[in-house]
């Protein structure tokens, strides 16, 4: 017997779900021979690589996280007091693992099904809670990318409600965090709007073309100021008043909504989210009540459902971007949902008296800080501060020798300028910590410390009397239930067993791409080497990300074919409008500012066409043909209309119809040819990669959602990660920094981190060291395979819409439900009775309206793909009962969908269907069942009576007096 010496534990065996028994028998279904074939009667062989991937040879789990281990170890862990809106915290062990790094909780889907989601609604609606009540204001949303991107969606949003026509300056206080203003210019540029960057306490609001403002409270050098007078004037001059802020300070100063601010925007990392390098940190939004139907980002209401039983869902969808495409404010797509969700778990677990108890120990050491300091000699020039200090050093050479002691100590602080530094405590600071950062002091200045440091027991708050706050916050009884341990782990596991996520059952979402998030690439995420760092921190401290970020960079161009790539972009959209800048950056260079004009495909997601309004462009629509395509004769006619004002065509790739249209070479070239560029929506990358490219088939930019095709979790509708790439000469349009020299870019920031969520590169990092160049070829292939085999299983049920050349569908699928109508049954019907199958819907009604679209990923095994199609015949048959009479047109199985344990434990059961029959439709649902959490729930009725906060249920006992009076909406 002959033994060889091969690798038995390989990665990408593990990744793909079909073994190789299981693809022998899919491909016969399929009728092919192998999988080479079904590629090559797939993808056009005009597009195909010409070579494979130049990629690191794939390592095992095992041998991979060796090697991330020595790569994160070059990243050294300082202790950080830089501020600037990043602060060192601790996330409860509880919540970090049985949320953050729970797939109950970091594998589910943006819950669009509300109905299996909540568990995440009702987690939303607590952090809408807490920063309603720790803001002031009326209404906030849950949640926005960061606190920068925060503060330019409020801008967009008062510009838009201006009834100034010609307002077009907006004051902007020179005290907000540096890294806000440079995202604030970033966006106001390509509108039109000029920002005015002074002094709040000299500013001349009786300008009339100023038409809103924006202040930070605390003052990012740590001034805390009393903004009353400030935004009273604004008011009176018919301008709108944005206070960005800092939650954890608010359980001790009065809230900006005392003091009349319009909205309030911050970042809720202090509430337990590690630094990270940047990110994923959720940004909040609070609004007065007024502005509620304008407010960017996704709000979470409550509702009833088909039981009259109280039901949350995402409220108020037709103010969204995809609905409202080119006259959308706002391009937001992905949230950020899982931190969020710790940020608001955090506020439940400790409640009100513990989190103010961490501000009060802030404020009371910065105080002994501060005094020790004034003993050694050194000037502290802010009058009212909560956890900053500004100090005024002699020269600039002790403030540099000063720099040097610090870093030999492990300390960093903040270097205003050559002789001004900052220093911010946070939660973990200790008397200790204040000791060593004195003793730094004192060896430079050439002192002694007198006598050992003590905290007080008690230290007098010397603010003014309008600064302290008076108002009680976080009072509803879920921030005051759960503060033993036991507790609120029997609560966080209550509400992950109300979601389905991938722990349960595919999630077939097309132009999602949800798939295995494997364990051991999501380890290094809560590693103190990725999660301690500040983003602001000398870049010598931080070797290990900056080689994650060169392997990365690298890998990705080659992936794309382009030649540079930018890890800034937090989000797919904001990838898209980061890639536009790009595009427009370059055009602009060469004087050719008039070229504005962005071709868009009617198909196209809604992000497209509200990105290109964003970045200054004007949208012309392209038709689509009647087989799904891009109508090229369209495209060539407006091409050549337009072509001197031509800036760009959006092109998604393979389309949103799930075919790879062969005429992609000739689109490009007709767009390139008047001198237009071409981005390519990177949404479908996971049927590019190995196989063509973004480069190969002529486009010039593209996003790369790596929270899809590269793996990092949807965590129930965000992170996400949407870097661009780019050919040669857009490079030097890619977005810079402000505070980081990001390899000498000095275009604008589009998020508030120079690398942005820097923290969960390392599961796309690893994703892509454990498959190797084969590996993701093989991935995209078995998506391929995963799709032809559904459609080929499903297409006599469901007539599959698109398909190429050969009739295969990419790596997903239409099929086409708008005939059912006549029956009675909508392809919401449809999506809601998958619940009763243990099945989260597919897309409904995108990018067709009364449609399903499947994508079924490279990651499920053909067992799954089996009791899914077995689950979608069910229906059919289900709806065929109905099409011939023998099942109640009103009273099915359908339209009762979903069923809970509730509807059939009833003593009399009426229904004209057996209970069998509605919760236990195959033996698969009887033996692994999960029960929805509520019934069909009456979106209507949510958004005629708005309700987004948690409300004691004794409030509720009269419903029509405690509802919230119906308006009609804008009237856009």
């Amino acid at each position: 017997m002959l033994l060889k010496n091969k690798p038995a534990d390989v990665f990408v065996d593990r990744h793909n779900g079909p073994d190789d028994a299981a693809v022998a028998e899919m491909l016969r279904t399929i009728g092919v021979e192998s999988i080479d074939q079904l590629i090559d009667q797939t993808v056009p062989a005009a597009i195909r690589l010409k070579k494979p991937l130049n990629l690191p040879a794939a390592l095992t789990e095992r041998a991979f996280l060796a090697k991330f281990k020595k790569i994160a170890g070059q990243n050294k862990l300082f202790k950080n007091y830089i501020g600037l809106g990043y602060h060192d915290t601790l996330l409860p062990a509880v919540i970090q693992r049985n949320i953050l790094e729970n797939p109950g909780w970091y594998t589910a889907y943006t819950p669009y099904q509300a109905e299996i989601a909540q568990g995440r609604l009702e987690a939303l609606i607590n952090y809408q809670t807490m920063v309603i009540d720790l803001t002031g204001l009326e209404i906030a949303n849950a949640s926005l990318l960061d606190e920068g991107t925060a503060a330019a969606e409020t801008l967009h949003m008062f510009h838009s409600l201006s009834k100034k026509k010609n307002a077009t300056k907006y004051f902007v206080s020179e005290l907000v965090l540096p890294q806000t203003i440079d995202v604030l210019r970033t966006r106001a540029t390509p509108l039109g709007i000029e920002l005015v960057v002074g002094d709040h306490r000299t500013a001349d609001l009786a300008d009339e073309s100023i038409f809103g403002a924006i202040l930070q409270y605390p003052a990012a050098d740590g001034q805390v100021f009393d903004y009353t007078d400030f935004i009273s004037k604004a008011h009176d001059h018919g301008q709108f008043v944005t206070v960005a802020t800092d939650l954890l300070a608010l359980t001790l100063l009065t809230p900006p909504g005392e003091m009349g601010a319009d909205a309030c925007v911050g970042n809720s990392q202090r509430f337990g989210v590690p630094m990270g390098y940047g990110g994923p940190h959720a940004g909040f939004l609070a609004t007065k009540d007024q502005f509620k139907r304008v407010i960017p980002g996704r709000i979470i209401g409550q509702s009833i459902d088909a039981a009259g039983n109280k039901a949350y869902r995402m409220a108020l969808h037709t103010r969204e971007q995809h609905i409202r495409r080119e006259k959308a404010t706002s391009n937001i797509c992905t949230a950020q949902v899982l931190l969020s969700v710790l940020a608001g778990m955090y506020a439940v677990y400790h409640g009100p008296q513990r989190i103010k108890q961490f501000a009060a120990n802030i404020h009371t050491l910065t105080r002994t800080l501060e005094t020790a300091l004034r003993g050694l000699g050194v000037e502290q020039t802010n009058e009212f501060y909560f956890d900053t200090l500004n100090l005024r050093l002699e020269s600039a050479e002790l403030a540099q020798a000063l720099k040097q002691e610090a870093e030999a100590a492990g300390i960093n602080f903040r270097y205003f300028d050559k002789v001004r530094v900052g220093i911010s405590l946070h939660q973990n600071t200790e008397i200790e910590d204040v000791a060593a950062i004195v003793a730094v002091f004192a060896k430079v200045l050439g002192k002694e410390v007198k006598a050992p440091l003590t905290q007080a027991e008690e230290v007098e708050v010397t603010w003014t009397k309008k600064l302290i706050r008076t108002s009680e916050y976080l009072t509803h009884p879920i921030f005051n239930s759960h503060h033993s341990e036991h507790e609120m782990l029997r609560y966080m596991k209550q509400l992950e067993n109300k979601d389905l996520s991938l722990a349960h059952s595919m999630i077939s979402l097309g132009s999602c791409t949800m798939k295995l998030n494997a364990t051991a690439e999501m380890i290094p995420v809560t590693w103190p080497e990725i999660g301690g760092l500040h983003p602001f921190a000398p870049r010598e401290q931080a070797q290990g990300y900056a080689e994650i970020f060169r392997d990365l960079e690298a890998w990705l161009c080659e992936v794309t074919g382009f030649a540079a790539v930018s890890l800034q972009p937090n989000s797919g959209a904001q990838g898209e409008y980061a890639g536009l800048l790009a595009i427009k950056g370059y055009h602009d260079a060469r004087g050719d500012q008039h070229r504005n004009v962005a071709l868009i495909p009617a198909s196209a997601h809604g992000t497209n066409p509200a990105s290109a309004v964003m970045a200054g462009m004007t949208v012309v629509v392209v038709k689509s043909t009647e087989d799904g395509n891009i109508d090229v004769e369209d495209l060539k006619a407006k091409a050549a209309q337009y072509a001197d004002q031509l800036s760009c065509l959006m092109v998604t790739y393979p389309s949103t119809h799930g075919v790879y249209e062969e005429t992609i070479i000739d689109i490009c070239q007709t767009i390139h040819n008047p001198g237009g560029r071409v981005y390519m929506d990177g949404a479908n990358m996971n049927a590019q990669v190995g196989l063509t490219s973004p480069a190969t088939i002529g486009a010039d930019v593209c996003h790369l959602n790596l929270h899809k095709t590269f793996c990092i979790p949807h965590g129930g509708g965000g992170p996400g990660v949407g870097p661009i790439g780019v050919v040669a000469d857009l490079a030097p349009y890619l977005p810079g920094h402000v505070l980081v020299d990001a390899d000498g870019r000095t275009f604008g920031a589009v998020t508030s981190a120079p690398w942005g969520s820097a923290s969960i590169l390392p599961i796309s990092y690893a994703y892509i060291n454990m498959m190797g160049g084969e590996g993701l070829e093989a991935a995209t292939k078995t998506a391929i395979l995963n799709a032809n085999y559904l459609k080929a299983r499903l297409e006599e049920h469901y007539p599959v819409l698109y398909t190429g050349s050969n009739g295969r569908c990419a790596h997903e699928m239409i099929l086409e439900c708008r005939h059912f109508k006549k029956a009675g049954i909508e392809v919401e019907d449809i999506a809601k009775r998958l619940m009763d199958y243990g099945f989260h819907a597919p897309t409904v009604s995108f990018p067709v309206a009364g449609t399903l679209m499947i994508e079924p990923t490279e990651s499920e095994s053909k067992e799954e793909l089996d009791r899914f199609i077995e689950a979608m015949i069910s229906i059919r048959k289900e709806i065929a009962e109905v099409e011939a009479g023998r099942a109640d047109a009103k009273e099915n199985v359908l339209k009762h969908a979903p069923h809970t344990a509730a509807t059939v434990l009833v003593h009399d059961w009426t229904r004209p269907y057996s209970r069998e029959q509605a919760v236990y439709p195959t033996e698969y649902a009887r033996m692994f069942k999960f029960w929805p959490a509520v019934s069909r729930i009456d979106s209507a009725y949510g958004d005629r009576n708005l309700i987004c906060s948690c409300t004691p249920i004794e409030q509720y006992v009269d419903a029509e007096e405690q509802l919230v009076p119906t308006d009609k909406g804008p009237s856009y």
